[in-house]
């Protein structure tokens, strides 16, 4: 497997699997996917602030136990590892970069940001998980690990500029 960018086929798209791993066309976006998949996301965060923290929860646990298997079937489909236009495992960690953190348009630009930024910079520990864990859970590890270094960072952010 190989070519992270390699052009995508309308007959791979008609994979429902695939189509929903793609962030529903998101990750098709020829400019930063993965923001565009995190974007995506956006809508559903601020509807499960509005629901009950178990709500949020159970979404959350949904696509962190699903994603493994719906990347990895797309990355086989799609016969390249961890393509850039799959964003389920963006999906993923946005989410539990909000999980838990009052709706507040500042908060969710910080959090867009910070996740955007552990995603794409890849510091320790999330490179090391990039590079060594592979399959559909390393498709998703490294951004389930961006997602809770996000949240940690947001929540301290919070606590000392944005107080309720």
């Amino acid at each position: 497997m190989s070519d992270k960018n390699r052009k995508i086929h309308l007959r791979e798209l008609k994979d429902p699997v695939v189509f929903v791993a793609l962030g529903l066309g998101s990750g098709l976006s020829p400019k930063a996917p993965g923001t565009a998949g995190t974007l995506l996301t956006v809508p559903l965060v601020y509807f499960l602030q509005q629901q009950s923290l178990l709500a949020y929860a159970f979404v959350t646990l949904f696509v962190l136990l699903t994603g493994p298997w719906v990347c990895g079937y797309a990355a086989k489909k799609l016969q390249v590892h961890d393509h850039s236009a799959i964003v389920y495992d963006e999906v993923a960690g946005f989410l539990i970069t909000m999980f838990m953190v009052p709706t507040n348009w500042r908060l969710m630009l910080l959090g867009f940001i910070l996740f955007r930024f552990f995603d794409a910079v890849k510091p320790w520990p999330i490179s090391w998980c990039d590079k060594n864990i592979h399959g559909g859970f390393g498709i998703m590890f490294d951004d389930v690990v961006a997602g809770v270094i996000s949240l940690f960072c947001l929540l301290l952010l919070q606590h000392w500029f944005f107080p309720l």
